[in-house]
């Protein structure tokens, strides 16, 4: 089966002088949906249990108006260090221009040390639709109905 050739979207970005010396952000498989963003912090940080912490990247991103990013936990630090994100998935709107920081939370045992450079989270790109919300006096049904919070059992 042949390979089906994409159109790529382009995103321009901008670094800011503490972002000096770092590798862009970047894909790190050919299959990969998230684009791994650096930690820029010229410091190292050190998140003992418990503690959150604000990570600068260092980039800034100009999406076109039909897209957003879409800030997610890296799934290694989550399950080897308990390291992931507040406010996930965090939201970059196509209108916001300034830094991409990132909310990290230490749900491990131990102290966890952010370094420079380290891969902290993943930015996924997705389209934005526009929904025009209208009030009516009924829903249709379904089989579900306003079932919710382990409703199936599970």
């Amino acid at each position: 089966m042949e390979s089906e050739v994409r159109e790529q979207l382009t995103v321009l970005v901008k670094t800011l002088p503490h972002f000096e010396g770092l590798a862009l952000p970047q894909y790190m498989t050919e299959g990969a949906s998230g684009i791994d963003l650096l930690a820029a912090c010229l410091d190292p940080v050190i998140l003992q249990p418990g503690d959150r912490a604000l990570v600068p990247t260092g980039i800034l991103i100009a999406l076109p108006k039909d897209m957003e990013a879409q800030i997610r936990p890296r799934s290694g630090l989550a399950i080897k260090h308990g390291i992931t994100l507040l406010n996930t998935p965090g939201t970059i709107d196509s209108d916001y221009r300034g830094e991409i920081q990132v909310i990290v939370i230490n749900h491990g045992k131990e102290s966890f040390t952010i370094t420079r450079g380290m891969r902290i989270a993943q930015m996924v790109l997705a389209q934005v639709v526009k929904a025009k919300l209208e009030v009516v006096d009924n829903l249709d049904g379904t089989s579900r109905g306003a079932g919710g919070f382990g409703h199936t059992g599970h």
